[in-house]
């Protein structure tokens, strides 16, 4: 569903994008090549296994990243918010998507043709030199991922999850730090590799140890060191 959207000189997640050291005048070339869309909640910008034709660029909101497996099973591989960029794996080679992208809630999110982004970074070092670290970025954290999970039992990866998502979406509150992302008990199960009924046991388990609040379906980590000793990890 296209939109009218802020362009790329002034969108407030400019800083944090690939284009973040190009002139006003290369920015505004660029807000005059791209499609600005609104997806609502459920709403699909892509799928594993289509051609690749262009990248999309989160101006706001979050999109879920899943992969499916051989049995049907989708498993969620990571979260992309405002200023990240999706889709851009495929871009430099003649494979299809190697994933799906769905809006978690309502995301505005700029679609730049496949053809005119190979172009801009023909000409413009800065945009590859950025898509090659956003490359580098997930693959580290993904590697990361795979290799704490593996080694964590159930309870332990649940605790990991809450501190990452606490790392990119925490907001500061007098109960404690607000996780601000709206994650369905299933879609958190399946980013740890569980049950939505496993997962909803431990989170009452964490809850009584005192280390997180819940009102409703918002989630308060209240006390912080506490849930990263009980992860296992080392901060």
């Amino acid at each position: 569903m296209s939109s009218k959207m802020t362009r790329c000189e002034s969108c407030p997640s400019q800083g944090n994008g690939i284009f973040c050291e190009l002139e006003h005048m290369e920015l505004s070339d660029i807000s005059d090549h791209k499609v600005n869309n609104t997806y609502k909640k459920g709403q699909v910008l892509f799928v594993e296994g289509n051609p690749t034709y262009g990248i999309y660029c989160v101006n706001k909101g979050n999109i879920k990243i899943t992969q499916m497996s051989p049995d049907g099973k989708e498993s969620i591989i990571r979260i992309a918010q405002a200023g990240d960029v999706i889709g851009h794996r495929s871009l430099f080679t003649s494979k299809h998507y190697q994933a799906s992208a769905t809006a978690i809630e309502e995301a505005h999110v700029c679609f730049i043709d496949k053809d005119y982004i190979l172009k801009l970074i023909e000409t413009k070092p800065s945009v590859s030199f950025n898509l090659i670290s956003r490359l580098s970025r997930d693959l580290g954290a993904a590697e990361h991922r795979i290799s704490s999970f593996s080694q964590k039992n159930v309870r332990e990866r649940l605790a990991e999850l809450l501190l990452l998502l606490k790392e990119s979406h925490g907001e500061p509150t007098e109960k404690g730090t607000f996780i601000n992302i709206k994650l369905t008990r299933d879609e958190m199960a399946s980013i740890i590799g569980t049950a939505p009924e496993t997962l909803i046991r431990f989170m009452s388990e964490i809850k009584s140890l005192g280390y997180i609040e819940q009102e409703g379906k918002k989630i308060f980590i209240t006390d912080e060191k506490a849930l990263i000793e009980f992860a296992g990890l080392e901060y």
